[in-house]
């Protein structure tokens, strides 16, 4: 079941229902034509590491950790997501 994420530059979502699942976070834009997604890889207290991934801005489908995520709307500040 695919849900509606609506992410601000730094905030997270979890990809899946669970607790373990891996996050992503919103990175902005560092161009006007690519907009980019951090995976986080390892999530603890005060001890985090991630990668970060570029897309351009006309790709509306992303596959990450076998979930599927579309990209509804995007700007320098905002991106709105299906995920699931």
């Amino acid at each position: 079941m695919a849900r509606t994420a609506v992410l601000q530059v730094g905030d997270t979502a979890p990809l899946g229902f669970f607790f373990f699942k891996p996050r992503i976070c919103y990175a902005g834009m560092p161009s006007e034509g690519v907009f980019s997604i951090a995976r986080r890889g390892w999530d603890w207290p005060h001890l985090v590491y991630g990668w970060n991934l570029y897309f351009p801005v006309s790709q509306t489908e992303i596959h990450l950790d076998g979930t599927r995520i579309v990209v509804q709307e995007v700007t320098p500040t905002e991106i709105r997501l299906q995920i699931g």
